[in-house]
């Protein structure tokens, strides 16, 4: 880092600069120009506001259709490119305003203003709130005791809507940057604050951290220059070296602090906090900064579209027990968000941070960071295409655990069954039918009294026999745990409880105590899962369970903790981890609403700093475990979630209502967990809660054949909802869209081992693989597998035809080969009751694969490889092949890896790997749609073979009977 000392102002720049016979010339810069002087004056000006006019706005936007009746806009009409210029000319109207209020800035800045003429110039969308707090009147003299500014708004009294009434005036007092030094990775430097902010235990000094780690992620961090202060325990991977070609650079502002992170390519500007002060008091840290566009997605969990509004909207990350609803902060906390620029270029931000969080939006476009503990730790991800971005958040995260090849099968479940002949009738009812099932489940009603580790003598008495059934069949059984452990049964009588009561492995009151809440047993204790020893001790339980009933997977629930309590039987300390200085938007509007005391005692801290870490932490355990019993990949279903849980389980959307809205918020849902690195995901298919209907499950049955993660759930008291419990029509619908999911397990699991591998989404929203086309950037009635499997539900009642996107390209129909070549348009198509719209993009090779009525049947089936050709007749895919279940295949090089290509005619399949498992399966069928005309031969490793051509051109090759573990070519003439 270059220093230059201008008259009595030292300017602190970027690290790229050189000295040019004593004068410091800033690089790559088109905001300081001129001389000395003109310099100076920049970095005099005090306006938070002042590097707002370089950022760029979207050049293109588009609107959707209001919804009709409060029914979900699940066919929403994409509009056309004359309403993107209309929204163009409102954003420039609106940069235009902004790019004015700069100049008055400036000008006032240099020539004095008074309090109003300040406050007033401040434009709407850039007015930061300074009164977050809820629950408050914001009156004038509140708003002015914290020197903000006050503009009443037309909106209800007290609303926390809208524009904020009480907001941050251009020169209200932040923190000064004293100090940069270079380090062997970045810089290091020392902020002061030289007027206390007005929350509680501010802290005067703070230790700026940069590292550039690599040419495509930087890391900051903030944190007490004195004290130290609790920091997520996640493993994240540390830089050895300095990055030396960064596709970023990186501006500060001395006074006040601020950063501005642009991307060398476009010079957009991804970061600029220098828009709100920057507060960093014990229990407040919050920073804001303007987006370069409003194409926002992640930060979750949310029930809401995948694309944000920046309408004023406020996100809380507070992991909590309730139904999916809008706007309440759910089952797990996500704290990144990946952002689209403008010309198809994306970058992500990850905090790490596990404390108590909200996440202000507003249409500037800005986005303001608070949280109520910890650190700022962020790492910034440049991509620059969306896809990279998702690699470069899990290269720091970790990347996602390889499923077992079972996982990616159907899975049946209900609260309900009642009894263990009744699951077992289910399962012989779905054989009976030839319909697709690798799994079966119970919920919390196997057990005894509602306690874990047991199960009903009475009800479930044949449980045991049921599991072993399905094991016969190629099947597996999946159970519920939750984490509350029941702590009223007599001494002696429950060993879960005592053993950890004498182990001491459960998480403490304030005196040391065990705390009690209550969940479904009544009373129960909470095992501590950041405590090293409740790792054994929990593997204790499920060892001693597993031998009478020998599970498979296990699906771990109510993990936010959820307590029925609020906060413990005897409730909470009156201090200020159970009541902080400031409560960030949670549902209930107490930290402890449906959990345990914020002030609970953990083993690697308190609660209050561990609460969004618990599904993490129990995920862990409960996959080590696993393997330990099982010696084979687990299979983990968890409820709340955490970055880094994809390494350990996959996630369900919770418990959801047998509703078409909340159909169509499944989709979102699915694709942002892509986004956070949790690839295995899904809702409950035909709605957890409430009655379905005939039409709704059909619909949702073929929806949920492509989750990544596909199960059948619902509750207690409602009739049953599994494909046997239908008509023929409905039923037979259901059993062929399960029969195109285990046709695709193929292509699927190969999906799932480029995501463990790389990193890559499996569900993918059309705008990763179409960042150009801004119409993708809201689409979220569709979505990809992979690169190149497009799929497009119906989610709307009565119905029998469906309009899905079609970005520009050549798509041909899955089932027929018939192709559509698109210029980026909507299109209308049939979609009867029994149909799924399906579109393989051209240049793409899917691996499929004969389904059977398990995975294990149709993974000794023969293969149909289906080729889709591009306009230049060419193609390519891949397939990854193990025994699907054993640890570390990839790793161990026990598995296979074929390469397909398709070019000048010739098809071909190269063997990268190889292992035996590729040598009990053959290749039948070659598919190859779009040869343009018919051949008048056809060869397969040089010898004549018989062939079909039919007029929408599609050539099929049959009765190849062709090895998967020797290449082999076909070549048509």
């Amino acid at each position: 880092m270059k220093c230059c000392k201008l008259g009595d102002l030292t300017v602190f720049l970027k690290p790229q600069c050189q000295e040019e016979t004593g004068v410091c010339k800033l690089l790559s810069s088109h905001r300081i120009r001129g001389g000395e002087s003109e310099i100076a004056n920049t970095w005099k000006m005090k306006s938070y506001q002042k590097l707002a006019t370089d950022i760029p706005r979207p050049t293109e936007s588009y609107a959707e259709e209001e919804s009709i009746d409060g029914k979900p806009p699940c066919l929403r009409k994409l509009s056309t490119w004359w309403l993107g210029v209309g929204l163009l000319m409102l954003v420039a109207v609106l940069l235009s305003g902004v790019t004015m209020w700069m100049l008055r800035q400036v000008s006032g800045s240099q020539h004095g203003q008074t309090p109003l003429e300040k406050c007033s110039a401040v434009p709407e969308p850039l007015r930061f709130d300074c009164y977050p707090e809820r629950n408050v009147v914001v009156t004038k003299e509140l708003c002015e005791s914290r020197g903000c500014c006050f503009s009443e708004r037309d909106q209800p009294l007290g609303s926390r809507s809208g524009v904020p009434w009480c907001f941050y005036p251009p020169d209200f007092p932040s923190y000064t940057l004293e100090s940069l030094n270079q380090t062997e990775l970045g810089m290091v430097g020392l902020l002061r604050r030289k007027v206390k902010a007005y929350y509680p235990r501010d802290i005067e000094r703070l230790q700026l951290s940069v590292e550039f780690e690599t040419d495509t992620r930087l890391h900051i961090k903030i944190t007490d220059s004195t004290s130290p202060r609790f920091e997520v325990p996640l493993e994240v991977p540390q830089a050895m070296k300095k990055a030396e070609n960064p596709v970023y650079s990186l501006e500060f502002s001395k006074e006040p602090f601020g950063l501005l992170l642009r991307r060398r390519a476009s010079g957009a500007v991804l970061l600029n906090t220098t828009v709100a002060p920057l507060i960093f008091a014990d229990q407040f840290l919050q920073i804001s900064t303007i987006l370069p566009s409003k194409f926002l997605y992640g930060l979750g969990e949310h029930r809401s579209s995948f694309l944000h509004s920046l309408d004023w909207s406020t996100l809380t990350l507070w992991a909590r027990d309730v139904p999916p609803t809008e706007s309440y902060n759910l089952y797990g906390a996500h704290p990144f968000y990946l952002l689209m620029e403008e010309e198809g270029a994306a970058h992500g931000v990850f905090l790490l941070n596990s404390n108590a969080m909200e996440v202000a939006l507003q249409p500037a476009p800005a986005l303001t960071w608070r949280t109520i503990g910890g650190v700022l730790d962020f790492y910034i991800f440049l991509g620059p295409d969306p896809n990279m971005v998702i690699q470069q958040y899990q290269q720091v995260i970790g990347f996602p655990a390889m499923p077992p090849f079972w996982g990616l099968g159907f899975h049946l479940c209900r609260w309900g069954y009642g009894t263990s002949n009744a699951t077992w009738q289910t399962v012989k009812a779905m054989r009976n039918y030839q319909i697709p099932q690798d799994a079966q489940w119970n919920d919390i009603d196997y057990m005894e009294g509602y306690r874990d580790f047991t199960f009903d003598p009475e009800k479930f008495d044949t449980l045991p026999q049921l599991v072993e059934d399905l094991h016969k069949h190629g099947q597996y059984y999946v159970m519920i745990l939750d984490p509350g452990i029941s702590s009223t049964n007599p001494p002696g009588s429950y060993w879960p409880y005592d053993e950890g009561l004498r182990r001491g492995i459960f998480i403490n009151t304030t005196q040391g105590q065990t705390l009690i809440g209550q969940v479904w047993p009544g009373l129960t204790a909470f095992p501590d899962f950041s405590n090293p020893d409740t790792y054994q001790w929990w593997l204790e339980n499920l060892n001693r369970f597993h031998a009478r009933v020998p599970f498979d997977g296990l699906w771990i629930d109510m993990n936010e903790p959820s307590d029925f309590k609020d906060g413990s039987v005897d409730g909470c300390s009156p201090g200020e981890l159970d009541n902080p200085p400031y409560v960030p938007a949670v549902l209930g509007g107490s930290l402890s609403a449906k959990t345990v005391c914020a002030s609970a005692k953990q083993s690697a801290s308190v609660h209050y700093n561990l609460h969004n870490l618990y599904g993490l932490m129990e995920a862990k355990a409960t996959a080590s475990a696993l393997i330990q019993i099982r010696g084979k990949r687990p299979l983990v279903i968890s409820r709340s979630t955490f970055p880094s849980q994809g390494r350990y389980s996959g996630h369900w959307l919770g418990d959801n209502r047998s509703k078409w809205k909340d159909m169509y918020w499944s989709v979102p849902g699915v694709l942002s967990f892509n986004l956070f690195g949790i690839p295995l995901v899904g809702a409950d298919i035909c709605g957890f809660s409430g009655t379905t209907s005939e039409e709704l499950c059909t619909r949702w049955m073929q929806l949920g054949a492509f989750y990544p993660f596909s199960r059948n759930h619902n509750t207690q008291n409602e009739k049953a909802q599994d494909p046997v419990a239908f008509g023929s029509v409905a039923r037979t619908a259901m059993k062929e869209v399960l029969l195109t999911r285990y046709a695709l397990l193929p292509f699927l699991y190969t999906l799932f081992h480029r995501a463990h591998l790389q990193g890559h989404t499996v569900a993918r929203a059309l705008f990763f693989e179409f960042p150009q086309d801004v119409i993708t950037y809201s689409i979220d009635q569709q979505f990809l597998w992979g690169q190149s499997l497009l799929v497009t539900p119906v989610l709307e009642p009565g119905v029998d035809s469906v309009i899905g996107y079609f970005p520009r390209g050549v798509w041909y129909d899955y089932y027929t080969g018939s192709s559509v070549n698109s210029s980026g348009e909507s299109l209308k198509m049939a979609a009867p009751l029994d149909h799924i719209n399906l579109h393989v993009r051209e240049g793409a090779i899917l691996p499929t694969q004969k389904p059977g009525s398990t995975s294990w049947v149709s993974s000794g089936n023969p293969l149909r490889l289906i080729a889709a050709l591009s306009q230049n007749a060419s193609a390519w895919g891949d397939l990854f092949w193990d025994d699907g279940e054993s640890l570390d295949t990839f790793e161990k090089g026990d598995y296979s890896y074929l390469v397909f290509n398709v070019t000048q005619n010739v098809f071909t399949s190269t063997v990268l790997h190889a292992n035996v498992e590729a040598t009990y399966i053959t290749v039948d069928v070659l598919s190859v749609y779009g040869v343009r005309e018919k051949p008048s031969r056809v060869t397969v490793n040089g010898e004549e073979n018989p062939f079909s051509y039919l007029d929408n051109q599609v050539l099929t090759v049959s009765d190849l009977n062709l090895n998967l573990s020797q290449g082999f070519s076909i070549r048509w003439l």
